[in-house]
C-alpha cells in the first residue's frame, strides 16, 4: 500500500480549500489574494485532482502556442471513462466544436468556419453602432425613470445577442431563449463542475443542437446569403452525407453563438464595472477617447472572461522541471498569469494607458476568432457610454456567478452621478 506523505497530503488540502474559496462570494468578488496564494506554490504545482496547475504568465504562453500541447479532445475523453464528467453528454457535444479539436480536425473545421476578417468587422459595425446606440437610450430611459439600472440587464446582455443574432438571422423571439441556454450550457467547461451543474449542461446543450440543427436543415430549404446558408453549402462540397454535412455545419453554428455571447457578454461588465467603480477613470476615457482601445485590452487583462484554460500533454515532456506523461493535463490559471509581476509592473493596478500583452483570447492556432467582434463592441460601447452619458457611478458591488474558470457577473447596478 502506498502512503501518502504528511506533506504531500497537506498541500494538497490546502490548495482544495484554495479553490473551495475560490467559489464563494467572497473568492469570486476579489479572486486574486487567492491567486497570489497558488502562485506562491510555483509556476507548476500538483492539482490536487491530477494534473498540474500553471501560473506563470510565460508559461501559459508557451503551452497555448506550443503543438506539444493540445485541447482535450473527443479521444483524450473518451480515454478518461464513460463515467467521467469529461462523456456527460454536453462534454461529448462541446468535444465537436471548433474550439475543442485538434489538426488536422481543427484545420478543417476552421477552413470551413471562416474568420471574422476586416470585411465582415465592417459589415458588422452598422449593427453594433445601431445596437449600442439603442441600449444606450434604454439605460438613460431607466435611469431617468428609476434613478437606477442594471448594466448588465439593459446592456452586456442585449449587445452580444443582438449583434450575433443579427448575423445569423436568427429571429428576435428567439434571442432571450438562446441567451438563457448559453449561461446554462457553460458548466460542462467550468473547471469542477458538480453533477447538478453537469445536469443543467446537458439538458441546455440538447436543446441547443435540436434548435441549431432545425435551423441548418431550414436554411437548407431557404438558403440565404446569411454565414448559416453559407457555411451548409461548404460542408455539402466536404461532405456527401447529408445528416453528417447538417452535424458539420451545426457545430460551426454552435460554436459562433456560444463563442459570442457568454465572454463577451461577461468582457462588456467587467469593462463598465471598471469604468464606473473609480470616478477618475470615466472623465479621464471621456477626455481622451484614443485611450478606449487600452481600457479595453487592459480590462482584459485585469479580469478576464475566462481564467482557466485547459491543456493535455501531445507526449510525454517536461515544462519548467516538471515532467509530464503523454495525456496528462494542466490547467492554465489565466486569471492568476495576469497578475504575474514577473511579466507586469504593479498587476494589482488598473492603468488606463497600459495596453497589455494577456491571453484572454487564448494563444497559438486556438486564438480566438471572435477577437475582433468583441473588441468592436466593448469599444463602440465605451464610446458611446462616455460620449454622451454623464458619468455614473456604481450603486453596490455587483454579485458573481459561483464559477472559477468562466467569469460572469450577474448585475451591475449604477446610477448617475
Amino acid at each position: 500500500m502506498v502512503t501518502e506523505t504528511p506533506t504531500l497530503t497537506t498541500d494538497r488540502r490546502a490548495t482544495l480549500s484554495l479553490f473551495s474559496r475560490l467559489r464563494t462570494a467572497e473568492g469570486q468578488k476579489d479572486p486574486y489574494p487567492i491567486y497570489q496564494q497558488l502562485r506562491a506554490r510555483g509556476g507548476v504545482a500538483p492539482a490536487p485532482w491530477g494534473g498540474h496547475l500553471v501560473t506563470s504568465f510565460e508559461l501559459c504562453d508557451r503551452i497555448l502556442r506550443s503543438g506539444d500541447w493540445l485541447e482535450p479532445d473527443k479521444r483524450w475523453r473518451e480515454k478518461q471513462g464513460a463515467r467521467t464528467r469529461w462523456n456527460a453528454s454536453s462534454a461529448r457535444e462541446i468535444s465537436s466544436t471548433l474550439p475543442a479539436l485538434n489538426p488536422p480536425e481543427h484545420t478543417r473545421a476552421r477552413r470551413v468556419t471562416g474568420s471574422f476578417d476586416r470585411g465582415t468587422i465592417q459589415g458588422l459595425s452598422a449593427t453594433v453602432d445601431g445596437t449600442v446606440e439603442r441600449l444606450c437610450d434604454s439605460l438613460a430611459g431607466r435611469l431617468r425613470d428609476d434613478g437606477t439600472a442594471d448594466f448588465v440587464e439593459l446592456v452586456s446582455e442585449e449587445l452580444p445577442v443582438a449583434t450575433i443574432g443579427s448575423w445569423l438571422s436568427i429571429p428576435a423571439a428567439d434571442w432571450p431563449y438562446l441567451r438563457e441556454l448559453t449561461h446554462e450550457q457553460v458548466f460542462t467547461q467550468e473547471l469542477l463542475p458538480a453533477a447538478s451543474q453537469l445536469a443543467r449542461s446537458d439538458t441546455a446543450m440538447a436543446q441547443l443542437r435540436a434548435y441549431f440543427l432545425e435551423l441548418v436543415r431550414d436554411r437548407r430549404r431557404q438558403p440565404g446569403d446569411d454565414p448559416v446558408s453559407q457555411w451548409t453549402r461548404k460542408w455539402d462540397d466536404l461532405e456527401p452525407d447529408r445528416e453528417k454535412a447538417d452535424e458539420g455545419a451545426y457545430y460551426v453554428a454552435l460554436f459562433a453563438l456560444l463563442a459570442a455571447l457568454e465572454t463577451t457578454s461577461t468582457l462588456l461588465s467587467l469593462m463598465a464595472l471598471r469604468l464606473v467603480e473609480e470616478p477618475d477613470r470615466w472623465q479621464q476615457v471621456a477626455e481622451v477617447p484614443d485611450q478606449i482601445p487600452s481600457f479595453v485590452e487592459e480590462t482584459l487583462r485585469y479580469d478576464s472572461p475566462v481564467h482557466v484554460i485547459s491543456r493535455v500533454a501531445a507526449t510525454d515532456c517536461e515544462l519548467s522541471g516538471t515532467s509530464f506523461r503523454a495525456d496528462e493535463m494542466v490547467h492554465l490559471m489565466v486569471g492568476a498569469a495576469h497578475h504575474d509581476p514577473d511579466k507586469y509592473a504593479e498587476p494589482e493596478r488598473f492603468h488606463v494607458s497600459r495596453r497589455p500583452t494577456h491571453l484572454a483570447f487564448s494563444g497559438g492556432i486556438h486564438y480566438c476568432l471572435g477577437a475582433p467582434l468583441a473588441r468592436l463592441e466593448a469599444q463602440t460601447l465605451l464610446r458611446e457610454l462616455t460620449r454622451r452619458l454623464p458619468r455614473l457611478t456604481l450603486v453596490r458591488r455587483p454579485t458573481m456567478a459561483p464559477r472559477v474558470a468562466f467569469r460572469r457577473l450577474m448585475n451591475l447596478d449604477v446610477a448617475l452621478a
